[in-house]
């Protein structure tokens, strides 16, 4: 397994070895990362998507970028195998060391494995049931399940097949989306504390350096919702477990021109001011990854968004996530080699700087 995980000295010396403009990484938790990741959400999960999704990593890492970002559930467990790939062929070939590279991954969905020759609930009972890693009830009917013994099996799941000793970061996926249909919120956030406690542990193991929280819907709705989280009273929630040093860093939720409520909807509430989740990261110290940058293609058809800079709809549709104000990268989803450089071209020219991006945002709403 490749030992070691991403450290200020490796992510500085990638962005210094990258040739990529230097406003095209933030420094965040003391890592230089990159404002673009790449996501390896979508694809069928067969041997040859395998091959192309290990050569987008590839690619992508090669043309400046070293935030990766995957799922033990994307593609039944094989995204993960074909990241791990990626990063074992770059460091053969002398062109990456692992602590260069910010590697996340999530867990909380129940997954199969589509190297495996069974049905899913089949692999369910054979791998988790019979196992003792679940009994009844620990499954929601969102596929979710949070408990210490399956996310625990989960983790070294995703640790093997990234080929991995370390994970830079953890997230807990959809975890109030897959429960609260089921579970109460004084027992979800019960539970959500035993889950910061097992990562806090595996932290302490060595198994990951940093964790949080991939979202849907739970930071961006109003606190009249179900679904909603307070971002301050989380961060309160990890202070208590693992003090003033707790691993919890990072949150992942939707962004983009048309899913824009983490930046304009007053969801979160800090202190006593009402603002919106992107501000709450920024005065919580969290560092936000955004997913869907293109909503699977739809903001890329002819229209459908507004023409404020000179650039093809990919690159528009990067240039407004990554500028704005809270958010550290989007995460795009890139298979093919076309696309990959396409989406890329955005590494060679700067963000917009927050004034005007600000400025932009009033009148796009106006």
């Amino acid at each position: 397994m490749i030992s070691g995980f991403a450290t200020p000295e490796g992510t500085k010396k990638f962005a210094s070895k990258s040739g990529v403009n230097e406003a095209n990484f933030r420094n965040f938790a003391d890592l230089t990362l990159s404002n673009v990741g790449i996501g390896t959400y979508l694809g069928d999960p067969t041997n040859e998507t395998d091959s192309i999704v290990t050569s987008a990593v590839k690619q992508s890492i090669e043309s400046g970028v070293n935030v990766v970002d995957t799922a033990i559930n994307y593609r039944s467990q094989k995204a993960e195998r074909s990241v791990g790939k990626a990063l074992n062929e770059l460091i053969e070939e002398g062109k990456i060391t692992r602590d260069e590279i910010f590697v996340s991954t999530k867990n909380g969905y129940v997954t199969n494995d589509a190297d495996v020759q069974l049905e899913f609930w089949e692999y369910v009972k054979q791998e988790y049931t019979d196992n003792g890693v679940v009994k009844e009830g620990d499954i929601t009917s969102g596929y979710h399940c949070m408990t210490a013994s399956y996310l625990s099996d989960q983790l070294d799941r995703s640790l093997k097949n990234l080929d991995l000793e370390t994970v830079d970061l953890m997230y807990l996926h959809n975890a109030v989306e897959g429960q609260i249909k089921d579970v109460d919120k004084e027992t979800f956030l019960k539970n959500l504390k035993s889950v910061f406690e097992l990562y806090e542990q595996k932290r302490d193991e060595g198994k990951i350096k940093f964790y949080g929280m991939a979202t849907w819907e739970c930071f961006r709705v109003t606190k009249e919702n179900p679904q909603y989280l307070s971002l301050q009273d989380t961060i309160a929630m990890a202070k208590s477990v693992g003090g003033e040093n707790h691993g919890f860093k990072f949150i992942q939720l939707p962004f983009n021109m048309y899913y824009d409520q983490a930046l304009l909807g007053k969801t979160q509430t800090f202190d006593s001011d009402t603002i919106s989740a992107l501000d709450a990261a920024s005065r919580l110290n969290l560092g936000v990854f955004t997913s869907v940058p293109f909503m699977q293609g739809r903001l890329l058809q002819p229209g459908v968004m507004p023409e404020f800079v000179d650039m093809k709809p990919s690159m528009r549709a990067i240039q407004f996530i990554r500028s704005s104000p809270g958010v550290l990268a989007p995460l795009v989803g890139q298979k093919s080699s076309a696309h990959v450089t396409e989406n890329l071209e955005i590494m060679k020219v700067p963000p917009i700087p927050e004034d005007e991006f600000l400025g932009l945002v009033k009148k796009l709403t106006s």
